[in-house]
């Protein structure tokens, strides 16, 4: 991992926008993208579907290490990710998957096998890392830390709103609920627990869209970046 690469950071909770801000941003800017929060849905996926939900952190995280994960965008532009060549996209996105997810991501073990992995992805020309320590954790001495945040309530409806463009019903006090118990244990965790880093920029995003965000945190980034 060089340190001279230039890494900007966007950590916050589920349902923040974080994820599709990263890939805006990343693409503006033309630097390499990390989806951490995919890496430990990856690995709670994978466990399920081998039977290993229940195996020591040992063994999970010679899983996780032994993993064939790739990043990819289709010809419209959304993300694509195989696990072991097959397309799980869809599967990754669900609600059952997120809880898979941070049921292992509080096991030290497997955040020490993902680590090395995270750190691979810094190369030039730079790197936007989206997470929920990506600046606290794993890339302490990025020069641009961006903390984006909205109400519980204003994530849960626009989860809302995207499980039911896809045909998924849920309710909507359920998906509150959700949010709130994994807010709450993401950021009682005793390992990387979920908080804004001392020097992160912090970004309410409940009454702001999508493009207000982008265009905000571009501005942030040549503003540091110009400077650096």
């Amino acid at each position: 991992m060089s340190k001279t690469v230039p890494v900007l950071t966007i950590d916050g909770p589920s349902g923040s926008g974080k994820g599709t801000i990263a890939r805006r941003v990343a693409e503006a800017l033309g630097w390499h993208l990390l989806d951490s929060g995919a890496l430990y849905r990856l690995v709670g996926l994978a466990a399920a579907q081998r039977g290993m939900s229940d195996a020591p952190p040992s063994e999970l995280a010679a899983m996780a290490r032994g993993l064939v994960i790739r990043f990819l965008t289709d010809e419209d532009g959304n993300e694509r990710i195989l696990l072991d060549s097959r397309d799980v996209t869809g599967e990754l996105r669900t609600e059952e998957c997120g809880r898979l997810a941070s049921a292992v991501a509080v096991l030290p073990e497997i955040r020490e096998a993902l680590q090395a992995v995270q750190h691979g992805f810094r190369k030039p020309p730079g790197l936007v890392a989206d997470g929920r320590d990506m600046g606290t954790h794993i890339f302490p001495d990025a020069q641009l830390k961006v903390y984006l945040t909205a109400s519980a309530e204003e994530r849960a409806k626009r989860r809302h709103k995207q499980l039911k463009d896809k045909g998924i019903g849920v309710s909507l006090a359920a998906l509150s609920r959700d949010i709130e118990d994994r807010d709450r244990r993401d950021s009682e965790r005793s390992v990387a627990p979920l908080r804004p880093a001392a020097d992160a920029r912090v970004l309410d995003s409940s009454k702001l869209t999508i493009d207000d965000v982008t265009r905000t945190v571009l501005e942030w980034a040549r503003e540091t970046y110009a400077a650096g």
